[in-house]
């Protein structure tokens, strides 16, 4: 990389950019730490600069699009398709659930002329006589608890 960029170039690029080259001309990906620790060198900088930027450098990999992770190595996002699609059939499954389609049958105009849906069908199946629950249940005043 040096023969084809002059030092004053490569001083010029920001770190990922360093990285993108690298990458380009390696056939496997590279770590985190040797990636970084071959841009340290090229740039001439001190061993202090590492344990100083590699934290900021990760993150400017991650967030950048032209890089991925894959195994613990980061390699170029081009090189890796993907054009298999995940499906999760339960979650599938549940959306078509929650799904409850309403006939134009169900609106009902208000006074303004707003059209909203009646839901008082669903408040006439509530049953609230089981209170069954609720017998066992003795309200106690602060002054008792002392």
């Amino acid at each position: 990389m040096k023969k084809e960029l002059k030092h004053e170039d490569i001083e010029n690029l920001s770190y990922k950019d360093i990285a993108f080259l690298i990458l380009e001309r390696e056939k496997n990906g590279i770590n985190t730490l040797d990636l970084f620790t071959r841009i340290v060198n090229l740039l001439e900088l001190s061993v202090e600069t590492i344990e100083n930027k590699i934290a900021d450098f990760y993150t400017s990999l991650a967030t950048d699009k032209r890089f991925i992770l894959v195994d613990g190595v980061w390699d170029l996002r081009k090189r890796h398709t993907s054009d298999k699609i995940i499906v999760d059939e339960e979650i599938e499954e549940e959306e078509e659930e929650d799904v409850e389609i309403r006939d134009d049958e169900d609106l009902v105009e208000d006074e303004y002329g707003d059209e909203y849906t009646d839901d008082s069908s669903v408040d006439a199946d509530f049953d609230d006589t089981d209170d069954d629950d609720l017998s066992d249940l003795v309200v106690i005043d602060e002054e008792d608890l002392n």
